[in-house]
């Protein structure tokens, strides 16, 4: 298995330089990183150039028996400006759908694409889970810009014979996490009183080692062809309860003041971030259940655990 080429597009972002990373330890398959400018992986295995939005800079493909594609547009808060669709698109769908056309030329065998729980929704009612086989519901540029992808994957699949494995992933966070994750990790360490130590709801994370993990047994499991699998840590949070262990994770006492979140709800509105509310105050669960049963995969590590090696890592960087 050693000569199994893999290739790893965004290999200087959060989930494709772990996942390199992990190939590199594990000496299992040969990781390839494909990146759009500088990388610390330069030395450690071959670095090859790719940019998303440049329709004449492809990865070289020949050789490469598997792409896991990890680059994208990202989701950010508010990104719903005029023509935020056709952003998302021009990178999330076309360069996608560029990238596997070449691979299905260049005889890649797999083609797996890191997604996003966005294709399912938004929320989840109460007694209600996303599956990874639901009909695909998303309600934002971002998540419809995943959604066409797997749609023209799926379709490039039929046509060429290429295997195609869909991940959709929520909340990723793990050590070196950023945005929101990050800067809550910033106010609790400070001490900052967050109006969040009443809310009842159900969230599902998944920590970067176990995405990491699935993500490696997707390269070469039968199973995985064609299919499309959910992943999380297997247990969900709510947001107290988030900011609670990660607190203990970090040493410090969260300063959480107990506000309905009716209240928290309608106060957002009135500002303009009914959409911050929901991802505070709202619901969204997985359903981990088939990529269990047909993977024999399940996650590698806690939710605790791996809260303290999140903030294990962002305490030491914070010395340094």
């Amino acid at each position: 298995m050693i000569g199994t080429q893999v290739l790893v597009t965004g290999a200087t972002g959060f989930v494709g330089e772990a996942l390199v990373f992990r190939l590199l330890r594990d000496k299992v398959f040969s990781p390839v990183a494909a990146v759009r400018g500088e990388t610390r992986l330069s030395g450690l295995c071959r670095v090859v150039a790719f940019d998303m939005g440049d329709r004449a800079l492809l990865p070289p493909l020949a050789g490469i028996d598997v792409v896991v594609h990890c680059a994208a547009r990202v989701h950010v808060m508010n990104d719903l400006a005029e023509g935020a669709l056709e952003r998302f698109r021009k990178i999330n769908v076309e360069g996608t759908v560029r990238l596997a056309r070449s691979a299905a030329e260049a005889g890649v065998k797999r083609f797996i694409f890191v997604s996003s729980i966005k294709v399912n929704g938004e929320m989840t009612l109460p007694g209600v889970v996303f599956k990874a086989d639901d009909l695909p519901a998303p309600l934002d540029p971002y998540g419809l810009s995943k959604s066409e992808a797997e749609d023209a994957l799926r379709a490039i699949s039929v046509e060429t014979g290429m295997e195609v494995v869909v991940i959709r992933p929520p909340l990723v966070y793990g050590p070196g996490v950023g945005a929101n994750f990050l800067s809550m990790m910033r106010w609790l360490e400070r001490g900052t009183p967050l109006p969040l130590g009443a809310i009842h709801n159900h969230r599902s994370l998944v920590a970067l080692e176990n995405l990491v993990d699935l993500l490696n047994v997707c390269i070469s499991h039968p199973e995985a062809a064609g299919n499309t699998f959910l992943v999380s840590d297997g247990e969900d949070l709510s947001t107290t309860q988030l900011l609670r262990r990660m607190a203990s994770a970090l040493g410090v006492k969260p300063r959480l003041l107990s506000i309905p979140s009716w209240v928290l709800k309608t106060g957002a509105s009135l500002i303009g971030r009914a959409d911050l509310a929901q991802r505070l105050c709202g619901s969204l669960q997985v359903d981990i259940s088939k990529t269990i049963d047909r993977l024999g995969w399940s996650p590698v590590i806690g939710v605790d655990d791996a809260l303290k090696r999140t903030a294990y890592q962002y305490q030491s960087r914070q010395r340094t």
